[in-house]
């Protein structure tokens, strides 16, 4: 197992539980794996692949996906193919005929394609193992479902012998359960690989209007100049919107959701990965495809509706291990709006439970990570000193005029007002609503002038979480004061706000000179710096490997990864033989890529 690590992929050791799974599945056992993105869950079923009699047949939900892994085998020497709907008629064909001569050791297909091989080609060749990856599709409890998924139990009735191996990186126990019933898994071993990536800094922003948005990201893509990285935008106009500001500024950007055709995804997604374009701004559509090891960013614009999403969104960050930062924004007109898709979606009370974890994670004032861990049942017995609680723990004040305030000028409106028209009540707004309804003629009329309408979209994001008041989603957003609320109100409990910190910024955007150090400054890591590397010479390593991809029409990690390009830059190997031995490097790229790396490090060294 461990020469075919190392003489595949260039590893010399296996990442945790890599090696019990491994065996598990040789000794032809159903599996069910759950590992985070990045955890390393292909090698579980790619390596016992190679070393069994026969094909693995790899069950994929998209065609991204499904070349992106065969690309990355291929690559590494490995005859692996892919049906699916991208083929022609003539490469079908002799995909088929190399699988029946037994050449192929793994075939990607996806779940329709595979129904229809049951019968015909599956039947004339030897099958070593079923991998389902993306496994969490087939259940309806799961946060992807996809129908075509519940078909694949016909797998076990006519293969009984063959080993079903299911992975996923998000699952919780009604999902786990559900993958094992619906693929009629027999006494299955489930592997849980921790879901610790110590590697992202987690960082939530609240309550910013999309002028701060955007100076925060202008900012925070300044400091990851050139690196790639993914905004996640609620819905498609904001992805065009954002995308377009990028721009705008100077940074090449890419958009992709379900509202574009096949063409311009596909498009998006390949100068994403070619390295064509910096950012991709995306709805939720994009990225379970993506299997790029350098993404060094990735920024929730909007709040998501659960943390599984959230987790494995940030987790297409840093999949080499490298730092890499995730920052999420959110407000209280993400709350509203998600509450009403829940509150509309057939799992009304799932999808409501879902989302209160979420809101809960991102208005934490402990430990991030450790909020994260605990949803998919890890408990970790420290801080993790890379997320912004743990960097700048929040301060409280006693807030309870400016909640009473706030309170009095709901009971007043007789709950009848949203979140806006409230503000404007507070701030003494003479809007045409305000004018209209007589509540200029208020007594809580222009009580909170002294605050900036973005501190008090704060302070009632706060109230909302702190359960002073409900939102009425089926009464125009209308607000509600709960009973604590009334406690405050009236004066028998006290109210205490976390204090607003942010970042000043000069009219024209660029920031002002302050004593203490910036937020993000405090916030976003220094990347990783490995032992004597050469900046320079990583930077032509990276011209190299560029070059290299373009002449095969590969992405550049796919030819060496990141982590790789570091390791060289900083050991600086001269010959063949200690290319070789750098860990990514395998035989195959050895062999194949050695001469080339070495004569630009020589070069470097002379």
């Amino acid at each position: 197992m461990l020469k075919t690590l190392k003489s595949y992929f260039g590893y010399t050791q296996f990442r945790p539980l890599q090696e019990e799974i491994i065996t598990q599945i040789l000794h032809k056992k159903d599996t069910l794996v759950l590992m985070p993105t990045g955890g390393g869950k292909s090698i579980c079923y790619q390596l016992p692949a190679l070393l069994m009699e026969g094909t693995a047949i790899v069950v994929s939900p998209l065609i991204s996906l499904m070349k992106d892994q065969v690309e990355s085998l291929q690559a590494n020497g490995i005859i692996a193919r892919a049906l699916n709907s991208t083929n022609d008629e003539t490469t079908d064909a002799n995909i088929r005929f190399e699988c029946r001569q037994g050449r192929v050791k793994l075939l990607y297909i996806s779940p329709e394609r595979l129904m229809g091989e049951v019968n015909f080609l599956l039947k004339d060749i030897r099958i070593s193992l079923f991998a389902i990856d993306e496994a969490h599709c087939i259940s309806q409890w799961g946060h992807d479902f996809r129908p075509e998924y519940t078909q694949l139990k016909i797998l076990r009735q006519q293969f009984p012998d063959v080993p079903v191996v299911a992975l996923t990186a998000t699952a919780d126990k009604i999902t786990r359960q559900d993958i094992i019933r619906q693929l009629a898994m027999k006494d299955p071993q489930i592997f849980i690989s921790s879901f610790d990536r110590p590697n992202l800094s987690l960082d939530v922003k609240r309550g910013f209007q999309q002028k701060e948005k955007m100076r925060t990201i202008f900012d925070f893509i300044a400091r990851h100049r050139g690196e790639s990285g993914i905004i996640y935008c609620m819905s498609r106009s904001k992805t065009e919107k954002v995308a377009e500001m990028l721009e705008e500024h100077g940074i090449a950007t890419a958009v992709y959701h379900a509202g574009l055709s096949t063409a311009a995804r596909e498009a998006a997604q390949d100068d994403f990965i070619n390295d064509r374009v910096q950012v991709v701004c995306a709805t939720i559509a994009f990225g379970m495809g993506i299997d790029k090891s350098n993404v060094r960013w990735v920024i929730h614009y909007n709040l998501p509706k659960s943390i599984e999403s959230f987790y494995q969104e940030i987790g297409r960050a840093g999949r080499d291990g490298l730092p890499s930062d995730t920052l999420l924004f959110y407000s209280f007109g993400d709350i509203v709006l998600l509450s009403k898709f829940a509150a509309e979606s057939n799992q009304q009370e799932i999808n409501m439970e879902k989302l209160n974890r979420m809101q809960q994670y991102a208005e934490t004032d402990i430990c991030r990570r450790r909020i994260l861990l605990n949803y998919f049942g890890e408990t970790m017995d420290h801080d993790c000193g890379n997320c912004d609680v743990c960097r700048n723990p929040p301060e409280r004040f006693d807030g309870t005029i400016i909640v009473q305030k706030a309170l009095s000028g709901i009971a007043r409106a007789d709950q009848q007002v949203s979140i806006n028209t409230l503000i404007d009540i507070l701030r003494g707004a003479a809007t045409q609503e305000i004018i209209e309804r007589g509540y200029d003629k208020l007594k809580t009329y222009g009580v909170g002038r002294d605050i900036p309408a973005r501190d008090w979209q704060d302070y009632l994001l706060q109230m909302l979480n702190l359960g002073y008041f409900e939102v009425a989603y089926n009464e125009k957003n209308h607000l509600k004061i709960t009973e604590a609320g009334r406690k405050v109100l009236f004066g028998h409990e006290r109210a205490l706000l976390v204090v607003i910190k942010r970042e000043e910024y000069a009219a024209k955007g660029t920031r002002k000179k302050q004593k203490q150090p910036l937020a993000t400054e405090a916030l976003f890591p220094t990347p990783m710096v490995f032992d004597n590397e050469d900046e320079q010479l990583f930077e032509e390593l990276r011209q190299l490997r560029k070059k290299l991809a373009d002449q095969q029409a590969i992405p550049a990690y796919i030819v060496l990864s990141d982590k790789t390009l570091h390791l060289l830059a900083s050991s600086r190997p001269t010959t063949v033989e200690a290319f070789g031995e750098i860990s990514g490097i395998g035989e195959y790229k050895r062999d194949k890529y050695g001469k080339d790396f070495i004569e630009v490090i020589r070069k470097f060294t002379r």
